[in-house]
């Protein structure tokens, strides 16, 4: 998974094979074997791996970051393979024939992790369809693997989700049984019964927050953000009334944009979160520590960091390169590369603890899933400075640094 990206990393790939011919090298064989039939459970090399996590003061997960629930798909063709149909595809914006996968991350302004993963299966390859016993929808598997991430003593301020998890009534309602806090984003025009002269969508509600402007800005509070390249730009964000929303209300609804007056689509969020404001009646009672408006903008704005977390084990990682169709086997090579990501964290110099006047925002790009491509306009490195101990021994303590220096160089978690 380390290697250079000169082709898809498929095992003949990986095996340093020809893709054709060379699919039956012993060495490529051997790479299979090792997926699909030797005997060792993905989840505990992956609770190891978070265990290592965990034991590093650098990466240690700590209550002020956010746990990001997300699913991503891939182009996969066929149905053989485990788990692949004609579904909507993230990756690719439409509905495609791939494979789904709802994942977790760990993130703070500073570094973040990829948790857990599990395969989404769509109720078209079981046997009774959505009343099948082992179908599960996408939240449901969000909500599993926020429990996991508990289990496995990861702390965290509050969920993190986007509209596909937070207009999911069944999913918030899970949230709340579990006692998880959490900030997710609605749709602007998500409807909701209230009378006709009151609001009806969160875009509606936003409109009805008095607002002159900059110097009288009424409802409104600005919020500085900070963003990892240096930008820092002012936000404005409000608690809004709609239907059960409100601010002393179990959910408020906070609205966050950069120009109150237009609400533009691509830069206004509308959240949901059961975090109490500071000073109200539910901030003595609720079981989490209550959060002014600024607070829960920072928070959603770390979910931007599971957006770069796909486009670097998908471009970088060989997320989706995989040769192999069980279950199991899939589930080991997601593995894989979370623990290769994981070497990469460790094979690069480790950052000082961060202050909190230099904790910012990652930088936003308007691309999806995978991103936006960004030239650096310098680079102050491309090979690590150390060389292996001799020219043809790789040595994975001494070299890891070379093969993986580009995607460090790349990486905002610095």
């Amino acid at each position: 998974m380390l290697l250079p990206r000169d082709r898809n990393k498929t095992l003949t790939c990986l095996a340093g094979a020809e893709p054709v011919v060379g699919a039956q090298n012993a060495a490529v064989q051997r790479l299979q074997f090792f997926l699909t039939e030797s005997p060792w459970e993905p989840e505990t090399i992956n609770t190891r791996r978070l265990d290592v996590l965990r034991s590093d003061p650098v990466t240690a997960p700590h209550a002020g970051g956010v746990l990001v629930v997300d699913d991503t798909g891939d182009r996969k063709d066929g149905t053989a393979t485990a788990h692949v149909a004609h579904q909507y595809l993230g990756s690719v914006g439409k509905i495609e024939n791939g494979i789904v996968a709802v994942t977790t991350l760990w993130a703070d302004e500073r570094i973040y992790h990829p948790l857990h993963v599990v395969p989404y299966t769509p109720a078209g390859r079981l046997p009774r369809g959505r009343s099948d016993p082992a179908f599960y929808t996408k939240p449901q598997l969000a909500t599993a693997l926020a429990g996991r991430a508990r289990a496995a003593k990861v702390p965290f301020r509050a969920l993190v989700a986007d509209c596909a998890y937070g207009d999911n009534a069944a999913f918030t309602a899970e949230l709340w049984a579990a006692g998880l806090p959490f900030v997710l984003a609605l749709k602007p025009n998500k409807g909701s019964w209230a009378p006709a002269d009151a609001a009806h969508t969160p875009v509606d509600a936003a409109r009805e927050l008095a607002w002159t402007g900059p110097e009288a800005p009424d409802a409104w509070t600005a919020v500085v953000r900070r963003f990892r390249d240096g930008r820092t730009t002012v936000w404005w964000a409000a608690d809004a009334v709609l239907a059960g929303y409100g601010p002393n209300q179990a959910v408020r609804l906070i609205v966050a944009t950069a120009d109150p007056a237009t609400l533009p689509a691509k830069a206004t969020w509308y959240l949901a979160t059961n975090l109490p404001r500071p000073g109200s009646a539910r901030a003595a009672s609720s079981p989490h520590p209550a959060a002014d408006l600024a607070e829960i903008v920072r928070l959603y704005g770390l979910r931007t960091w599971i957006e770069q977390g796909y486009k670097q084990v998908k471009d970088e990682l060989g997320w989706a390169d995989f040769q192999v169709r069980s279950d199991v086997a899939i589930r080991r090579h997601w593995t894989l590369v979370m623990c290769a990501f994981t070497f990469c964290r460790h094979a690069r110099p480790i950052d000082p603890p961060p202050s909190p006047q230099a904790l910012s925002a990652p930088a936003e790009a308007d691309g999806g899933e995978r991103g936006v491509y960004r030239q650096s306009a310098t680079r102050a490195t491309v090979l690590a400075s150390e060389h292996p101990p001799c020219p043809r021994l790789a040595d994975p303590t001494c070299t890891a640094a070379t093969l993986v220096a580009q995607l460090v160089e790349q990486a905002p978690a610095r």
